[in-house]
């Protein structure tokens, strides 16, 4: 039935840039989600099946109905305050999810598959470029609910030979240049999003939560990724599994780190407007400094983050917010 991969959660923000681009490179994307956070205008590019993970029959209907030669599976609760104080739902949700998505492609016969994670699996570990070697360290529910569904691949994998790579990255940022597509979070926790609705008069200030970590502002220091960058390195991922390549880790992210205050300040360089700003408390469960070391997806996958600077992922996602039609 020609190249259909199941894409979970592509009625959210990177599945649905992740379509695009599998369309774009000859590919039949069909959109999982049951989209409790997922939009339906963002499905675009394929099939879509309302679908929850939590139930296995729903799973299997979708292999046995579209036969994907791979999964990509983006799906997932991912807000870490809440994890930090449910933590019970992201077990359930995220593992118990991803567990029946992982036994129903080995049931199917889909034995190559491209997992979403996070560099939040590495904790806080101030100073340290975090790349694929660090070790894990996960300081919240939701970094550790995704260092705990790679230990399912891994195991699967041995058990069953089920192919994989994962994707550890960082803060994603941006939207299609083309504005076709963006971020629309409901509830919106993303930093450029949030500063962008602030200048826009969307929300009255932005909340920059922390002043006191041990970094050059005393804000929280982050490295940003653009969403097409970061979607492009899955297609190469997905194409390295058909390769017969083999299981393997990147971490994804531009190599370096922005405080917030240097992510404000970028935006009044490009928007020639000030922020509103709002002085918080620091977030539990919230990484002084996170910053990827990228060297090997740029080695073995030729992945080169072209749109990665703040100027860029800035327009872009200020272009995406002001399209007729935007709400937040």
């Amino acid at each position: 039935m020609g190249r259909h991969v199941l894409v979970t959660g592509g009625a959210g923000y990177i599945g649905s840039h992740a379509c695009k681009v599998l369309a774009e490179a000859g590919y039949v994307p069909v959109t999982f989600d049951n989209l409790n956070t997922g939009w339906q205008e963002a499905v675009q590019f394929g099939p879509f099946v309302k679908g929850d993970l939590m139930n296995r029959a729903e799973i299997d209907a979708a292999f046995a109905r579209y036969r994907p030669i791979a999964v990509m599976h983006f799906a997932a609760l991912s807000l870490v305050g809440e994890s930090m104080t449910n933590p019970g739902k992201y077990w359930r949700q995220n593992v118990n999810g991803a567990l029946n998505l992982v036994e129903a492609a080995v049931a199917a016969d889909c034995l190559n598959f491209v997992f979403s994670s996070t560099c939040a699996t590495y904790g806080d570990q101030d100073g340290v470029v975090l790349d694929e070697d660090t070790p894990q360290r996960p300081i919240n529910a939701y970094g550790a609910s995704k260092q705990a569904i790679e230990a399912i691949l891994r195991d699967f994998g041995m058990a069953y030979g089920l192919a994989h790579v994962i994707f550890r990255y960082f803060n994603v940022a941006g939207a299609d240049p083309a504005a076709q597509i963006g971020e629309q979070h409901r509830p919106e926790t993303h930093l450029i999003p949030l500063m962008l609705d602030a200048i826009e008069g969307r929300r009255p200030a932005l909340t920059v939560f922390g002043d006191d970590y041990p970094t050059r502002d005393g804000t929280c220091v982050r490295d940003y990724v653009h969403v097409m960058d970061l979607v492009d390195a899955h297609v190469k991922g997905l194409e390295w599994l058909l390769a017969g390549r083999g299981n393997r880790v990147f971490c994804l992210g531009s190599g370096r780190g922005f405080t917030v205050r240097e992510v404000i300040d970028a935006s009044r360089a490009v928007t020639n407007r000030d922020v509103p700003i709002v002085q918080g408390a620091r977030r539990a469960g919230d990484a002084a400094s996170l910053v990827s070391g990228s060297t090997r997806a740029r080695s073995e996958l030729g992945w080169e983050p072209k749109r990665s600077t703040l100027p860029q992922m800035i327009r872009d996602a200020l272009a995406w917010s002001r399209k007729p039609g935007y709400t937040r």
